[in-house]
């Protein structure tokens, strides 16, 4: 006897359909167990999790029996535990319909109608469903697959029940998932929770004194989406100021939620029982991360940071640190929104479309230009330490500016600075500009304007093209800072509520490129 169920797994961040099936033939010796179709070794300990988990929650599973199980399409490789439920159904459907002489305590009524249902999840020893990672792409691959009802724990059934057009079921138990297959009518499927923004109770601008051209530059990156560099001495607030960035920034929509979500979903980092991302993601990961960790990748193909950090924010912390090799793979997937991993395996195409947010010491000991400190630091040290940072790598940010050390004095002064709420409106009204402007052209911020269509919607006079012309031959400025300059252009425009923009508007957007040519020098 042959029993076929639904579940899914993932490839990368993208879930797919998997169909289990099950075959028992009872044998007169030690039972076999034979799980097919490229398991890896999770897969392959089902054999005990699952037995156990059967015998446990009282369902009958002699040991005299050959079990086969396929798990198709049998040519792509199956990770994780998932398939535990959907094998122990499979199994005791099996041995309730092949075997006669089963124990009276153990006769159980077998569901007729599993041809509907998707199952995924864990089994602990004692029949307990515990959560997977990845629910979120395969609650969408069991819709597309056709199913109609989703079978998962408990844990993973707000995560599941934001995909839209599939019933999702929540079980705690074995015991659980067998009555809600007998007589689904009796449960109630779960209920996506609200998609709404969340209060912002993080760290606040109004916590930091002074830095008033920082706080601006902060201001505008969030509103059109720019990477920005800062450099200053140790304590002047580099750190903090990025750290108040996403108290500043516009939420998820509910379309970059879903893909922020998958990414997160796979990596298991996810909140438990909150559904959908609210908050931009923000991920500072330490100098010492590998091109692996940054960039994804592993034995098991998984998302890196920067993908991680996908529609929100990548923060790199004392950025000439981070070995030179790990920080030039930042090139590409800046400029595409993409980043493309491949092995022998296969090749997997995460997104990472993020904010740049970097921080760095003006020299070694970090203490060139300070005021208060002598700089202890060579010429020949300083340059050493500078070209950590590659042009190219430097020419991606937007904005490159000099955060000055803090006055002891404004720490004791009042009233405290700008509190988040109020930039955050202005960054809100600038970002619905900018909406209304790129609707229906796929692009959601200034950041991501494509050349033809800067020509289009950041015009310049004669006068602004020979005052930028002239900058760019001052500063030795690329093409392609070219362009960054009028893309932080229009977002000056959006946030001072101008329809074109300003001499004003340009000036201030170039006065953001210039620190850059000192740390070239």
């Amino acid at each position: 006897m042959i029993t076929r169920l639904h579940s899914a797994a993932v490839n990368g961040i993208d879930g797919y359909g998997v169909q289990v099936e099950v075959d028992v033939v009872p044998v007169k010796d030690v039972g076999r167990y034979y799980i097919v179709g490229l398991p890896d070794a999770a897969v392959r300990e089902s054999v005990q999790r699952v037995t156990s988990a059967l015998k446990n929650s009282h369902f009958f599973c002699p040991g005299e029996l050959q079990v086969t199980v396929n798990l198709a399409p049998a040519d792509v490789k199956k990770q994780g535990p998932g398939f535990d439920l959907p094998i122990a159904i499979g199994l005791e459907i099996n041995i309730q319909g092949s075997i006669e002489d089963i124990p009276y305590e153990f006769k159980r009524r077998v569901p007729l109608h599993v041809d509907d249902w998707c199952m995924v999840g864990e089994l602990a020893l004692d029949g307990m469903v515990r959560g997977v990672r990845g629910i979120l792409p395969q609650a969408v691959a069991a819709r597309d697959q056709g199913c109609k009802y989703l079978m998962v724990s408990a844990e993973n059934a707000a995560e599941a029940a934001v995909v839209e057009g599939i019933e999702v079921y929540a079980v705690e138990t074995l015991a659980d998932a067998w009555a809600v297959l007998l007589e689904r009518e009796k449960f109630t499927p779960v209920r996506p929770v609200p998609f709404a923004e969340q209060e912002m109770n993080g760290p606040d601008f109004a916590e930091i004194k002074g830095q008033p051209y920082a706080r601006r530059a902060m201001e505008i990156a969030a509103a059109g989406g720019h990477n920005l560099l800062m450099s200053g001495s140790p304590g002047s607030g580099k750190s903090m100021l990025a750290s108040r960035l996403p108290s500043i920034l516009p939420p998820l929509t509910h379309e970059e939620s879903l893909m922020t979500g998958r990414i997160h979903s796979v990596c298991g980092l996810l909140p438990r029982g909150g559904g959908l991302l609210r908050e931009r993601p923000f991920r500072a990961p330490h100098h010492t991360i590998s091109d692996v960790g940054l960039m994804g990748g592993g034995s098991n193909i998984t998302p890196g940071e920067i993908s991680l950090a996908h529609n929100g924010v990548l923060f790199l912390d004392e950025l000439p640190e981070f070995h030179r090799r790990t920080l030039e793979t930042l090139r590409q997937p800046l400029e595409s929104g993409v980043v493309t991993i491949s092995r022998a395996s296969g090749s997997f195409d995460f997104p990472c479309s993020f904010m740049l947010v970097a921080a760095m010491n003006p020299c070694p000991c970090g203490y060139l230009g300070d005021p208060r400190r002598s700089c202890r630091c060579s010429h020949a040290e300083i340059t050493r330490y500078r070209r950590k940072i590659s042009g190219p790598l430097l020419d991606r940010f937007d904005m490159v500016i000099e955060v000055p050390p803090v006055d002891p004095a404004s720490l004791l002064q009042k009233p405290d600075g700008e509190p988040s709420a109020a930039i955050r409106a202005r960054v809100l009204a600038a970002r619905e500009r900018q909406q209304i402007r790129y609707a229906g052209t796929g692009v959601t911020c200034n950041a991501r304007l494509t050349g033809r269509m800067l020509r289009q919607y950041c015009p310049l006079s004669s006068s602004q093209q020979d005052m930028l012309l002239a900058a760019v031959e001052q500063f030795s400025l690329s093409a392609r800072a070219f362009d960054r300059i009028l893309r932080v252009t229009r977002t000056i425009a959006d946030l001072a509520g101008h329809d074109l923009p300003t001499d004003d508007d340009l000036f201030e957007a170039i006065q953001f490129r210039q620190f850059e040519c000192k740390l070239r020098d």
